[in-house]
This record gives structure tokens, C-alpha cells and sequence, in this order.
């Protein structure tokens, strides 16, 4: 676990760069023209998956400094696993397409790069205007546990009472959203490296600020340079998750409860939240 402390100004944070070097490229560049430093900065795992800049994305986030939650793609690297440990139906398309890309990014990640995933936390905690958060992956216990928008409030609530904090940030499912659950909340960043099912090849991330009245919850888009990225993707045999950047679809629903799936191809629009 690490402690960031109190934090008096702006916090940047964002999940799954997935290998995409273009878009992590991106989120550096806005983070500069915030004027947000690194110690401001958290992503929430998952820096290696869909795309074909493994090496780089990771080196590019080890350089920039920022802090980083471990995802289940780094605990499964770290230890050189036989998949990604997504938390997938066996069977499924999406265990199908991620073995192509896991497969690929094991003969990218070197032992150096993998001592380092090893050592990335499975929590980080801050504190901002009274109110305490924690950032984690999937779930409190279970790395590769899916929250969703839909999924059971008395899930958060239960993770929350453990936590025993004000808000969680999650990361894990690739959509930005944010719930108030009785007088706290549940958080997700949402992810830069792919789109959110939402028909934009956008990528998003979250601010937390604090205001006169407390801090506040914000999501923003991101574009970039999808087509470089698409193109990198598809030079190395992923053809499915290189269509899904451009058209901003993803290439199987397999894990997205019904109500998600039923905003497939709709644009999100989260509100800005007082935590």
C-alpha cells in the first residue's frame, strides 16, 4: 500500500493505457498543460494489454514518475503467467482475443521491467479535504473483480464499509462513471488505451480538485493519435481491438452485464460529482 498523504491541489487519474503508446503520449501531454506534476498523477493499472507498444508504455510511465496501482496484466507478467488473469469465462471471446495479445506482450515485457510490476502496490490512499480515498484495481480482495455502473450497490457498499474510506477508484472495467452510495462513493477513472463501448475512439480520465465546499469529481475525454496506434496494432496481428480503436466499439460484451450492454455504442456523458 502507499499513502500520498494530503494532497492540496488537483489530482490527475486515468487506467489501462494497454500498451498504447500514442495515448499515453497524450495523457502526459494534457497532464503538462494542467500543469498537474507526477506526484499528483495515479493510473490504475493494466499499462500492458490490446495494443502493440508494450515496452515503451511501460518505460514511458516508469520515466514519467507518476504512481501506479499493480493491475492483474502486471501481476500476471510479473510472474510470468500463463494468461492475463482478466478474470474471462474460459470459453469466451474475450479469453480468446486476450491470449493473442498477452501472448505477445509476454515476448515484449523484459525481467527488469517485470521485477518492477512486481513491486507496484494493490492500493494507494489519499486524503483531500477531509474526505479519504483509495485507488485500487478490480475489488478490494479480488484484483480482477469487475465493478460496473449496474453492478450491485450493496457490493460497493460492503467494499466501502471495508475499505473504510469516503470514495474508491476503481479500474479494471474501461468505463468512467461515478455513483454515490448513501454518503460516499464509488469512483472509475474509466481507461486511455481503448474506447469505452461508446461509439468515440476518445479515450478518459478523472480529476478530483478541491473547491470551497469540498473536493469534486470530474471525467474528460482524450484524443490522440488513434490512427498510429491502430496502425502499430494491426502490424502485429490484433486486428479486432485495432478496429475497436477507430470505431470505438469493443470486439466482445462477454463481461458487461445487460445494462451495459445496452449502452453500447451510446456516448457517455458523466456529471460532474461533490464527494
Amino acid at each position: 500500500m502507499t499513502d500520498l498523504g494530503n494532497i492540496q491541489g488537483r489530482i490527475l487519474i486515468f487506467g489501462g493505457p494497454y500498451s498504447n503508446l500514442a495515448a499515453t503520449q497524450a495523457m502526459q501531454a494534457r497532464a503538462r498543460q494542467l500543469h498537474i506534476p507526477a506526484q499528483r498523477i495515479i493510473c490504475s493499472g493494466d499499462l500492458v494489454a490490446y495494443c502493440a507498444e508494450a515496452t515503451e508504455t511501460v518505460e514511458l510511465i516508469r520515466d514519467w514518475g507518476i504512481a501506479v496501482v499493480m493491475g492483474n496484466c502486471e501481476e500476471s507478467l510479473a510472474s510470468s503467467e500463463p494468461d492475463c488473469g482478466c478474470g474471462f469465462e474460459p470459453d469466451s471471446v474475450c479469453s480468446t482475443l486476450s491470449r493473442t495479445w498477452y501472448e505477445f506482450a509476454n515476448t515484449q515485457i523484459d525481467i527488469e521491467q517485470r521485477r518492477w510490476m512486481r513491486d507496484l502496490p494493490r492500493q494507494i490512499d489519499f486524503q483531500m479535504d477531509g474526505r479519504s480515498f483509495r485507488v485500487i484495481h478490480g475489488g478490494i480482495d479480488s484484483i480482477n473483480q469487475f465493478v460496473f455502473p449496474s453492478t450491485d450497490v450493496a457490493l460497493k457498499r460492503e467494499q466501502l464499509d471495508r475499505a473504510a474510506v469516503d470514495v474508491i477508484v476503481g479500474g479494471h472495467s474501461g468505463i468512467p462513471f461515478g455513483q454515490k452510495i448513501d454518503t460516499r462513493y464509488w469512483l472509475n477513472a474509466g481507461v486511455i488505451g481503448m474506447p469505452a463501448n461508446d461509439g468515440s475512439s476518445d479515450g478518459w480520465y478523472m480529476l478530483i480538485e478541491p473547491t470551497d465546499d469540498g473536493p469534486s469529481a470530474s471525467w474528460h475525454r482524450l484524443a490522440y493519435a488513434q490512427n498510429v496506434s491502430h496502425k502499430s496494432t494491426l502490424a502485429v496481428g490484433m486486428r479486432e481491438y485495432g478496429q475497436a480503436l477507430l470505431d470505438g466499439l469493443w470486439p466482445s460484451m462477454d463481461i458487461l452485464p445487460q445494462a451495459e450492454r445496452l449502452q453500447r455504442g451510446q456516448r457517455i456523458q458523466p456529471e460532474v460529482l461533490k464527494l
